[in-house]
């Protein structure tokens, strides 16, 4: 039996994730108690690997497993000894050729900006900007200029386990929304490359803060470097928001 799950979580406290030699990610502790549910080794499969920090409203994970008892059983089974800062809170059975990473044809991330100190409540989930201030018009307009299927090489970092990944992905949503101080950007594409997220909203704030032309940026997104600068912003601010499948 193949169950397809959907947790959320605060990644704070967490090494992200995909599982580390520690044990104090996402996975490990999945697993460790599925283990202890199903009194065997059970691997857990998720739609991608959120980093250290990088917190989910809608992570989608699967796993193998024959249990008779339900899915709001399997729910609740998932509540006893793990983190309260993790929750599984949906289950259903799926057809084996379900694959919570091969299957998704979309995520949807958002990264908050917060204008002004954070509050002690809030400081875990936003990226203060203390006494700079954006302009969401214009990082609006250079956000239009993503929308379609783009290489997206100079938006990402390097890394050992996507290094012959496909660099083009295709960006159907890209949009900032201002709530008072906050500023949400949001995206939603057939994929993203690693930190990939963090560095197009490090790209965006400097275009806020009119440290960065939106000449620039486009001539990086059409493979351009010259005076074009990577900066990725802190994890707290971003939130795997939905997969969609």
């Amino acid at each position: 039996m193949r169950w397809k799950c959907i947790c959320s979580y605060d990644g704070t406290d967490f090494e992200g994730w995909q599982s580390q030699p520690s044990g104090n990610t996402i996975q490990d502790i999945l697993e460790k108690r599925l283990g202890f549910i199903f009194e065997c080794p059970i691997r857990v499969h998720g739609s991608g690997r959120t980093d250290a920090g990088v917190h989910a409203n809608r992570q989608v994970f699967h796993f193998d497993g024959d249990w008779k008892y339900g899915a709001e059983k399997l729910i609740l089974a998932f509540k006893s000894n793990i983190p309260k800062t993790i929750r599984v809170f949906s289950a259903e059975e799926v057809e084996n050729s379900f694959h919570a990473r091969f299957s998704a044809v979309r995520k949807r991330y958002v990264y908050n900006f917060l204008e002004g100190e954070a509050s002690p409540f809030d400081y875990r989930y936003v990226f203060s900007l203390g006494r700079r201030r954006l302009d969401v018009e214009k990082m609006n307009e250079v956000a239009e200029v993503f929308l379609g299927e783009h290489d997206f090489s100079n938006f990402g970092a390097m890394h050992g386990d996507n290094s012959g990944e496909n660099t083009r992905k295709t960006m159907v949503e890209m949009c900032f929304v201002r709530n008072g101080r906050r500023i949400t950007f949001i995206t939603e594409g057939s994929g993203y490359l690693y930190k990939m997220v963090r560095i197009m909203a490090g790209c965006f704030a400097q275009i806020g803060l009119g440290r960065l032309s939106s000449d620039v940026v486009a001539d990086a997104l059409r493979g351009g470097s010259q005076n074009f600068r990577k900066e990725c912003l802190p994890a707290c601010g971003l939130f795997l928001d939905d997969v969609s499948y």
